[in-house]
């Protein structure tokens, strides 16, 4: 049985952006900056990784990444179209081919019951190719949260990529 770690992934992401000669950026909320880190522990990254912002506080994500005001009041910063906003906005700020974003809840608190602790959205998008989210529920405690979250964005990065060289 081949299971790949979180090591594999960022290693085919990498592989990935670099035969197309893409760079990659990061919007992270509720992941903290983990995307990133696993992105730049990789030897080499700076060839392919543009940068990334940490957007915890609303108004950040509006200053920094451009998500309007208005998108945050209409579905909550937690919402898919935010984190698709966070990421179009991280691929236009940064000047990035492909960027990533998460925005969610790690807990302990902050849950509603509309909104639970561990609702995470996901979001990736690729310049001239559209941006796809997704809803994704986590357990555990604040880091499981993070650290889950942080590895399905590296996942649903790796098959957005992947799915890309298939069109072609």
């Amino acid at each position: 049985m081949n299971i790949n770690t979180a090591d594999d992934v960022v290693r085919s992401v990498a592989a990935l952006l670099q035969a197309r000669g893409w760079r990659l950026a990061t919007a992270e909320s509720c992941t903290g900056g983990r995307i990133a880190s696993e992105v730049t522990a990789q030897a080499g990254s700076s060839s392919y990784y543009a940068g990334g912002v940490v957007a915890y506080a609303n108004a950040v994500k509006t200053a920094l990444l451009g998500v309007p005001g208005a998108l945050i009041e209409q579905h909550g910063a937690v919402s898919a179209p935010v984190a698709e906003a966070m990421a179009l906005g991280a691929l236009e700020r940064l000047g990035a081919d492909v960027a990533v974003a998460t925005t969610g809840i790690a807990g302990p608190g902050g849950g509603t019951d509309a909104k639970p602790v561990g609702l995470v959205f996901i979001a990736t998008a690729v310049r001239h190719h559209g941006c796809r989210s997704e809803e994704r529920h986590f357990q555990g405690n604040r880091e499981a949260v993070q650290f889950a979250a942080s590895q399905a964005a590296l996942n649903m990065l790796q098959q957005s990529l992947r799915d890309l060289l298939d069109m072609v």
